[in-house]
This record gives C-alpha cells, sequence and structure tokens, in this order.
C-alpha cells in the first residue's frame, strides 16, 4: 500500500513538470517567448535537481518521507509562484517544480531500495515509475481540458491543490523508519567522495541516457507544432500516447527486466532510442512518421532509464541512498544541459540538431555501463 501511495505522489509530482514540453506552444503565446527562451528556462531549471546531492546522507538514515513531503509541497509553492504569469515568475515556478520532482524521486528509489532485495527491485521501481507515464497519459488528457476550459493557468491552480494533498497522504502515511540493515551488508560509506569509479560510470551512464530523453522530449511539443501544425488539442491527444508508451515500457521493465537482466534490458533500450531517433530523422513532413519515431524512442527511452535507476541502487549497496542522490544531481546537469542544447538546436537546425544530440549521448550511455560492466576501472 505504501509503494501505491508513494507512486499517486510521485505521479502528481511528475505531471506537474511534464505537462510544461507537450503544450509549450500555449505557454509561448502565454508570456510572449520564443522556444529557445523556454527552453532555456526548462534547461535552466533542470539545475535545481542538484539539490538531491544534499539530501543522500538524510535518506540512508530513514527519511525518505520528510523528503518527499516536502519536495510536494515545493510543487504547490511553484505552482502558486507560476500563476503571476510573467515568463520570471514561470522560471521560479520550474526551479521548484525540478526541485521538487528530483527530491521527490530520490526519496521513492531510496525507499524502494532499502526495502526491496536486488533480485527483484526492478519490478517494485518500474511499477513507482509508472508515475512518469502516468503524469501524460491521465494528465495530459486532463491539462488539456483544464486549458481549454480555464486557460493556461488552470493546470497550475488544480496542481497545487493536488500536490499539497498528496503530502499530507504521505506524511501521514508512509513508514518513516528504514529497516535494521542485513548483516551481510556493507559496511556504510561516509559521503559521496567515497563513491567507487565503477559507480561513477553507471552514474554516468544514467546520466547521459536522460540527456538522450530530455534533449528531445523538451522540443516535442514544439516540432510537432512547427513541422505538423498539430493543435492545442492534438498536442493532449499526442501526449496521452507518449504516456501510453511510456506505461508500457515501464510495466515491461517492472516484468521483465528482473528475469531478462538489468544491463541486457538497460542496453536494449537504448538500441530502441537509436531507432526512434532515426525515424524521426525520416519523417520530413509526414505526421504519422514523425509521432511513430517519437513513439519508439520514448518507449525505448522509458524502458532503459527506469531499469538504469536499479542499476543505480547497486551501484554501492553501502550507501544506496548516497549513490542514488549523486546520480539525479549527475543527471541533473545532463538533463538541464540536454535541454538547453537541444533547443538551440532545434532553433539553428530543426530537429536534427536535437536528434544529433541525442544520438551522442546515447551512445554514450551505452559505453559507460558497458565499462561498468566489465570492469576496466
Amino acid at each position: 500500500m505504501n509503494l501505491v501511495r508513494l507512486t499517486a505522489g510521485k505521479a502528481v509530482a511528475n505531471t506537474a513538470l511534464r505537462w510544461v514540453p507537450p503544450f509549450l506552444p500555449v505557454l509561448e503565446k502565454a508570456f510572449g517567448a520564443t522556444t529557445g527562451q523556454m527552453t532555456t528556462i526548462l534547461g535552466i531549471g533542470e539545475m535545481s535537481g542538484l539539490s538531491t546531492i544534499a539530501v543522500g546522507s538524510r535518506l540512508d538514515r530513514g527519511r525518505e518521507r520528510a523528503v518527499m513531503s516536502l519536495a510536494l509541497l515545493a510543487i504547490a509553492v511553484s505552482s502558486l509562484v507560476s500563476l503571476v504569469g510573467t515568463t520570471f515568475t514561470f522560471a521560479i515556478g520550474f526551479v521548484l517544480v525540478v526541485l521538487g520532482v528530483a527530491n521527490c524521486t530520490v526519496a521513492g528509489h531510496a525507499y524502494i531500495s532499502h526495502r526491496v532485495a536486488y533480485a527483484e527491485r526492478a519490478r517494485s521501481i518500474g511499477l513507482y515509475e509508472t508515475s512518469w507515464a502516468l503524469a501524460l497519459l491521465v494528465g495530459a488528457p486532463i491539462i488539456a481540458v483544464l486549458i481549454s476550459l480555464f486557460g493556461w493557468r488552470g493546470p497550475y491552480v488544480v496542481l497545487a491543490l493536488a500536490a499539497t494533498g498528496m503530502a499530507a497522504v504521505i506524511w501521514r502515511s508512509a513508514e518513516s523508519s528504514r529497516p535494521l540493515p542485513d548483516p551481510s551488508d556493507p559496511i556504510p560509506t561516509p559521503g559521496w567522495r567515497s563513491i567507487t569509479r565503477r559507480a561513477w560510470f553507471v552514474i554516468g551512464g544514467s546520466a547521459m541516457l536522460a540527456m538522450a530523453g530530455l534533449s528531445v522530449f523538451a522540443i516535442s511539443g514544439a516540432w510537432l507544432d512547427d513541422a505538423f501544425g498539430v493543435s492545442t488539442g492534438g498536442l493532449g491527444a499526442v501526449a496521452m500516447g507518449f504516456g501510453a508508451i511510456e506505461l508500457l515500457a515501464s510495466t515491461g521493465s517492472a516484468g521483465f527486466a528482473d528475469r531478462f537482466g538489468k544491463f541486457r534490458s538497460t542496453m536494449t533500450g537504448i538500441a530502441l532510442v537509436m531507432v526512434g531517433q532515426t525515424v524521426m530523422a525520416i519523417a520530413d513532413e509526414t505526421l504519422w512518421i514523425g509521432v511513430v519515431g517519437i513513439l519508439i524512442f520514448l518507449c525505448g527511452f522509458e524502458f532503459a532509464i527506469v531499469t538504469s535507476f536499479s542499476l543505480v541502487t547497486e551501484a554501492m549497496p553501502g550507501a544506496r541512498g548516497t549513490t542514488i542522490a549523486m546520480s539525479n544531481g549527475v543527471g541533473t546537469v545532463a538533463r538541464g544541459s540536454g535541454t538547453i542544447a537541444g533547443g538551440l538546436l532545434f532553433g539553428a537546425y530543426g530537429v536534427e540538431g536535437t536528434l544529433a544530440l541525442s544520438a551522442v549521448a546515447a551512445t554514450l550511455a551505452a559505453t559507460a555501463l558497458v565499462i561498468s560492466r566489465r570492469g576496466r576501472v
């Protein structure tokens, strides 16, 4: 039951974050901003995820409930700030959204990794990360309706209320203490300076994978609007498709990664990412090819990134919370840099420029994970 509550809270947090890129054209018009300006804000905002580095030791001491509840409250505040309605307040609000989502994510992963054996962990993390897909599958159509009825401010009001409610639910119901460690576990390490070289390669691989995915997702709505003239309602429908594919990928990770192997599953997902990149590149002006390409891309990305989280949780078993928090911090820099660069490349060279960046990042992710697997460090 705790996993259900945590997943519901994470779904609200993810919706607050994920509705922005698909509906970016709506916000651009509301704030009088360009795609490049908005993606730069998104990229800079991603950097607030570095805050997770500071909570690693607290997660290792069983403070997951407090971290997650405070993260959801930060998301509620972010929505209220964004309601002011300027580009500046949108930027502040997005910083707070990322701060909340990042800390919500690491708290959930730490909670699971402290309580579920590695052999079964991909299942639990996969189920928890269905919240990422639900943010689009369920959240996107709700967002589209709210925008149609109340304008761009509608989603912010509803998300502020939902985040506050889930913060209260998790604070009151989630287990607050971590179980006693198994005597066979390694002795906990004191902090991030003790992270092993092998663990750094796992962290780097997951971060590059995040860059590959977020650089493309950030411009997805703008690309569909510019290249194919997709309307707001159409963007909502496509975003639902994104969510459905990602839900399939997350549940696939939950159902198969433990048996197929977490490393092989991650590498398979990266291969699908590259297939999706290729299809998007050849779409030209054909909408259905473009949509198929981005769906393949997102399916591979979601399957790979969710499974890679399990690799991260066991990269250094003696300090899982510290490793998870550091991984999110490094991933934050990768996501933010990828979002900014992806938006600028999109403005200068079209989707091909963004796809080139994504392909390089995916290749680096696969290389880092292979090196960590083969023990060359």
